[in-house]
């Protein structure tokens, strides 16, 4: 009955054809950070993720087919009934669509699992949930690899999966689940400061024939699979849980591959007017980054912009008393540097409170309450300087604790970088399970494997020539896949790469003339996320025409849907001001000012 309430109280705006039903169990509140987790990211990647509790998505009634596919999550749905399995096989096999994420449905609902194999094997194409057979071997911890060609798919940025390009030998796999021999994998997912990264999965065992995602030596660790009419997308990986602990790319790659590639699903893209870029966060910790930045001032990268420049601003770089910081207060050439960078329309933002390494050794174990007037002075001090107010954040070699991102926002901030979750867009992140804040947005950093920031680059040993094609990788990245990424440094650790990042501004600047590419600041992108949030759409689909209605309380420009060009015809505006524009395999709607827009198009046969 409260599933039920749901549905006939929420508003006009519910989604219909294009919905990716949540399956939750009885009596499992939809606020439940873990079903939070994956209702929070397919907003973020601009999808309709409806929960529905298990009992209504078993009754006939309930109509299956209004919907465009079904989520299985982990962590919270290890227990299934037969009948909730039996109905599951009858929806993919009558052609429905199937996420089904490691865990799901592997217990019976006393709590048991299966004899030899999980229930849902058959359907998957792989035996996995070997609990008879392996006992507390069945879920064992190792690398996860795949194709570059197929991480560019499922739009994880180079240097998270590590080589990221194709000049390195590749590894045969044999396993027998590998229907194609000789299959290469090339590459693997990879964390930043460390390098190996581990994820946990299901062994599996048997004949694979669906196509392999990704790989590892416990077996298949993600594939997608025909079963009957249907079709299955195993992702062998704890998604929900990963994302609960600042791990959140590959419930958002996964979700995003499923709407998008194997539903061909029209979304509301994350960037402004559909054009993904860049932010360039530069982390300026003591007076030892004054004599680098007054070096910058002739380089090509103050021709483009804008940026985000972070500042510790206190007089202090290390211990109080050591005269090595910026000195905002006391120093005329920093207090100009400041106001070079706001005239270039440069956003100022916080990095960490007053003394850097002071702030950074203790935040982690110090009473708040004695730290917070550091995160006050630095704040109050910029504002005093550039005139505008303090509104993004970076911590200090990383160190962000909660308190930390619940006095950003309660103080007004609405962005900061983050040293978790790599390798993705911006983020409304979670900590310890629980989501950490509500109009502040974490910027995620992109790393070249172990090495994020220049001098950490030149410190590993990764060559100039490396660096290069990773900084024109990930350009190319966030231009093609048209999102944003974050990258930082430090302005004494990229001078000796002067030429290298010359090459790099020519490469952006053709983007930007292109109208491919754009620099965004933290401050930016974050607004216009929160607003974006704020838009209500639906779509409808009736005798072959879907219809797209949206609202937002102020105004819908820049908001952009996209629709794949193989399932749509050409869009036609039928209420409020937007343009159409086809950009290579898929149709962008661009909108203008105005508080409604209705847009039509014919839906193609498949």
């Amino acid at each position: 009955a409260w599933t039920l309430k749901f549905w006939a109280t929420h508003d006009q705006f519910r989604s219909t054809a294009d919905r990716l039903l949540l399956l939750v169990p009885d009596g499992t509140s939809f606020s439940d950070p873990k079903v939070a987790v994956w209702l929070d990211g397919g907003s973020e990647e601009g999808f309709h993720v409806v929960p529905v509790h298990d009992s209504d998505f078993l009754r006939p009634v309930w109509g299956q087919s209004k919907c465009a596919g079904v989520i299985l999550p982990d962590s919270i749905h290890k227990q299934a009934s037969d009948l909730f399995i039996a109905t599951l096989y009858r929806f993919v096999a009558d052609g429905g669509k199937l996420m089904l994420v490691y865990d799901a449905g592997t217990f019976s609902l006393n709590g048991t699992f299966a004899a030899g194999r999980s229930r849902l094997s058959d359907m998957v194409g792989v035996d996995y949930a070997l609990y008879d057979k392996l006992g507390d071997k069945t879920i064992l911890w190792n690398r996860v690899s795949s194709t570059n060609a197929i991480v560019g798919q499922m739009e994880i940025p180079p240097g998270k999966y590590y080589p990221f390009h194709a000049e390195t030998s590749a590894t045969t796999a044999k396993d027998d689940f590998i229907s194609s021999p000789g299959r290469k994998f090339e590459t693997e997912l990879r964390r930043y400061k460390y390098g190996d990264l581990e994820y946990p999965s299901f062994i599996t065992s048997g004949n694979y024939t669906g196509e392999v995602l990704f790989h590892s030596s416990n077996g298949l660790v993600a594939g997608e699979h025909s079963y009957q009419k249907g079709s299955v997308l195993f992702v062998n990986l704890p998604l929900g849980y990963l994302k609960g602990n600042t791990d959140g790319l590959l419930l958002h790659a996964f979700l995003k591959y499923f709407a998008a590639h194997s539903l061909s699903l029209p979304y509301l893209m994350p960037v402004p007017d559909g054009v993904g870029g860049l932010v360039l966060n530069w982390h300026i910790d003591s007076n030892a980054a004054i004599k680098p930045l007054q070096e910058m001032s002739s380089w090509k990268l103050m021709q483009q912009g804008p940026y985000s420049i972070h500042i510790t601003a206190g007089p202090d770089a290390s211990q109080e008393g050591d005269t090595r910081g910026f000195n905002v207060e006391g120093n005329t050439v920093s207090q100009g540097l400041i106001r070079k960078f706001v005239a270039l329309g440069y956003s100022v933002g916080s990095h960490g409170g007053w003394i850097h390494d002071f702030f950074s050794a203790h935040v982690e174990t110090d009473n708040p309450k004695d730290l917070e007037k550091f995160l006050a002075l630095n704040k109050n001090a910029l504002e005093k300087a550039s005139g505008k107010p303090v509104l993004e954040y970076s911590a200090p070699n990383g160190n962000q604790p909660p308190w930390v991102t619940h006095w950003l926002e309660a103080h007004g901030f609405v962005a900061y970088y983050f040293t978790g979750d790599t390798g993705m867009g911006p983020t409304q992140g979670y900590r310890n399970g629980e989501r950490e804040g509500h109009n502040v947005w974490a910027f995620p950093i992109l790393h070249l494997d172990r090495a994020a920031g220049f001098e950490e680059m030149s410190s590993e040993g990764y060559s100039a020539s490396e660096i290069e094609r990773w900084l024109i990788a990930i350009t190319d990245f966030a231009s093609e896949q048209q999102s944003v990424r974050l990258v930082y440094f430090h302005p004494p650790g990229i001078l000796q790469y002067h030429d290298l990042v010359d090459r790099w501004l020519e490469q952006t600047g053709r983007l930007k003339a292109a109208g491919r590419f754009r620099w965004y600041t933290m401050t930016e992108v974050a607004n216009f996320l929160n607003s974006r949030e704020q838009v209500k759409w639906k779509v409808s689909e009736n005798a072959g025409l879907m219809t797209v209605d949206a609202t937002h309380p102020q105004t819908l420009d820049h908001e952009t849907w996209r629709l794949p060009a193989s399932r749509f015809a050409q869009p036609k505006i039928v209420l409020g001001s937007a343009r159409v524009v086809r950009d290579n395999d898929a149709w962008m709607i661009i909108a203008g000012d105005g508080k409604d827009l209705r847009f039509e198009t014919e839906t193609l046969t498949k």
